[in-house]
């Protein structure tokens, strides 16, 4: 698109809407992405529009199916989050058909939340430290692995990509709450 008399390519960011627990599409288990279209400007925006929208809500991470879109990509980043003030910071990261496994045995207990479960937090078991492999937003094969709290946000969102939310691996709803109760009692 070219902005009229100006002769410079632009191109419309979208702020998408979030599913929201009870949508079918959050419960379905993602399609691989075809690597060779991961390039193609239609997917790019996707991405593009997808960390907009989590940048929009002050997520850390998003998956495709939490915009209505249910595809194996996520998109994770931590810069001063609002949501989650005690996180580090992470640079821009794009999963596509991730591959996530434990790197060890351990596992700690920590509180999440999601933007299509509006409005709640509770504590969820996660493996401490995974090994990742996915293409990148290049469509490049990269393979890494993460710890401490970007290990729990890729297994977050990775849990997204088969129709999986936090609730369904919580192991104690005692501590499930608003965020109104949360920042009160729990923080």
């Amino acid at each position: 698109m070219v902005a009229r008399g100006t002769g410079v390519w632009y191109s419309t960011i979208m702020i998408l809407k979030v599913a929201r627990l009870g949508h079918p599409v959050l419960r379905l288990k993602a399609k691989p992405v075809d690597p060779d279209k991961i390039r193609t400007p239609g997917f790019q925006t996707l991405l593009r529009d997808m960390v907009e929208t989590m940048r929009e809500h002050d997520g850390v991470g998003i998956a495709a199916p939490q915009v209505h879109v249910s595809l194996q990509a996520a998109a994770i980043q931590v810069e001063r989050n609002p949501r989650y003030p005690k996180a580090p910071k992470i640079p821009l990261v794009i999963l596509i058909n991730p591959k996530v496994r434990p790197a060890g045995r351990g596992k700690s207990l920590d509180w999440e939340g999601c933007l299509s479960v509006e409005g709640l937090r509770g504590r969820v078991p996660r493996w401490k430290r995974v090994e990742v492999q996915a293409y990148n937003a290049k469509g490049e094969p990269v393979s890494f692995k993460a710890a401490g709290f970007f290990a729990r946000v890729i297994q977050h969102e990775c849990d997204h990509l088969q129709g999986k939310v936090f609730l369904d691996r919580m192991t104690d709803f005692s501590t499930l709450a608003h965020l109104k109760e949360f920042s009160r009692y729990w923080t």
